[in-house]
């Protein structure tokens, strides 16, 4: 059955000689693997350009209810990204928020209100007056309440968790940023210092692998990294 669909690309990986198997998080189907053959030929190279991570797409594609891949009938931009693909700072972030998506669901998970809050995620990285600095911090709260395991105040992201990197005083301190990033979302105006947010980043991180299963490393980090210097 043929269906449509809005849908965000997670990763592609090569098969065989010319065709690709990517994930895509669709809006009404929820993670799904589809094959997409003939896509990595010389003359193909606007195609396969749809498939590289964090595009939005709308789509038509064919749901079997069997399982295992499916296949993609049309697929064309839903938005075109203006500053992810050529900005450095952006991309790492980008790449970010698609190894903590794709460690956060499994195959087959739909839930509408995480599509659209990572819709809302990549338009707003897509800003040119996106604040850079907290984004990570702020997806990560934003997305553990879609997620279901978001603390109801800012305290127990701090408290619920292994590690506790933090002096009373950068206590005191990340839980009123915590407390503007949870009231004011991406326009929020509250300051910290570097390295405060980059030892929230790592506790918000070691919160995450206690409710994932095996996340394992978080590869993207040391790109948040080096942009963050």
């Amino acid at each position: 059955m043929l269906k449509k669909t809005q849908g965000i690309v997670l990763s592609a990986i090569r098969y065989k000689e010319t065709s690709i198997i990517v994930k895509i998080f669709t809006r009404e189907l929820g993670l799904k693997s589809y094959l997409v053959n003939g896509v990595r030929t010389q003359g193909n190279k606007s195609k396969i350009a749809l498939y590289q991570p964090l595009t939005l797409l709308e789509l038509v594609v064919y749901d079997k209810d069997n399982g295992g891949l499916q296949r993609i009938s049309e697929a064309q931009l839903y938005r075109a990204h203006q500053l992810i693909p050529f900005d450095f700072t952006r991309t790492g972030i980008a790449l970010f928020i698609t190894e903590v998506t794709s460690k956060s669901i499994y195959e087959n998970y739909q839930n509408e209100l995480l599509f659209d809050f990572l819709l809302e995620c990549i338009i707003e990285l897509d800003n040119k007056h996106a604040q850079l600095g907290q984004f990570p911090l702020v997806f990560l709260i934003k997305k553990a309440s879609f997620l279901g395991f978001a603390p109801e105040e800012a305290l127990g992201f701090l408290s619920e968790s292994r590690s506790q990197p933090f002096s009373p005083t950068e206590l005191s301190q990340a839980e009123n940023y915590l407390n503007a990033l949870m009231k004011d979302s991406f326009s929020n105006q509250f300051k910290i210092s570097k390295s405060l947010r980059q030892k929230l980043l790592d506790h918000l991180l070691d919160f995450y692998s206690q409710h994932l299963d095996n996340p394992g490393n978080w590869k993207s980090l040391a790109i948040l990294r080096q942009i963050n210097e």
